[in-house]
């Protein structure tokens, strides 16, 4: 029994040290390549950005939607377009663009219904409906006047007047020319059941800023959305 217990021990103990062994190469072996090393920096860069709440949280780099791409189902923006706007992309197939009416010849009705669509330093222009899509949720487009401010500083206003939001985090992007800031968030408030998960962009134009925004019925619906939202980011051109 004793030398039993005896080899048994030495082969524990033998097993050990060839397992230290192999940490201590591995550790003392070659760098990591850039590929390996990527996704740890990732995984840092989200951790830090949702730490900071966004304050600092910018990077260059698209927003991932973890679904397949969007197929487009025309563009408006441009003179005979549903909506008539600075900039033009195309839209989701199946999806109803309508522009946003404001009362004409009446100067209390034009200031009342200026103040319900306008959030921050922008008001809404146009709504992209996704209910013939089968989602619940608008794609909206916002303008403001030339003399608002760059994309920057219109977005984080944008957001600021969203109410009750945490986790934001900020990156630059280019799409057809244009430099533009994107946002995404979780919106927080008594009138939803719970947080959600939405996204902004910001460009500057000679027209003015424009501001498209992606909400959603809830985090699920905003995600299936998402393909949407991208096409629109990607064929962004100005009109």
């Amino acid at each position: 029994m004793v030398g039993t217990r005896a080899g048994t021990a030495w082969r524990v103990t033998a097993a050990v040290v060839a397992l230290l062994g192999g940490m201590l190469t591995a550790c003392s072996g070659p760098s990591e390549s850039a590929d390996d090393a990527a996704p740890a920096a990732g995984a840092s860069a989200t951790a830090t950005g949702e730490a900071t709440g966004g304050a600092t949280g910018e990077a260059t780099g698209e927003a991932t939607s973890g679904a397949t791409a969007a197929r487009s189902g025309g563009s408006v923006g441009a003179r005979g377009s549903a909506c008539v706007l600075p900039v033009t992309f195309d839209i989701a197939a199946d999806w109803k663009a309508k522009a946003v009416d404001r009362p004409a010849g009446d100067s209390s009705a034009e200031e009342i219904t200026d103040a319900l669509l306008r959030q921050g330093p922008v008001t809404a222009a146009c709504e992209i409906d996704a209910k013939p899509a089968g989602h619940i949720g608008f794609l909206r487009v916002w303008t403001g006047d030339p003399d608002t401010g760059d994309a920057r500083t219109v977005l984080r206003a944008f957001v600021a007047a969203e109410g009750s939001v945490s986790k934001e985090t900020y990156r630059p992007f280019r799409a057809g020319g244009l430099e533009g800031v994107e946002a995404e968030y979780v919106r927080t408030g008594e009138l939803l059941d719970e947080p959600k998960q939405e996204h902004a962009l910001a460009v500057s134009t000679p027209k003015g800023p424009v501001v498209l925004h992606l909400g959603g019925l809830d985090t699920e619906e905003h995600r299936q959305m998402l393909p949407a939202y991208e096409l629109a980011k990607r064929t962004l051109r100005t009109t």
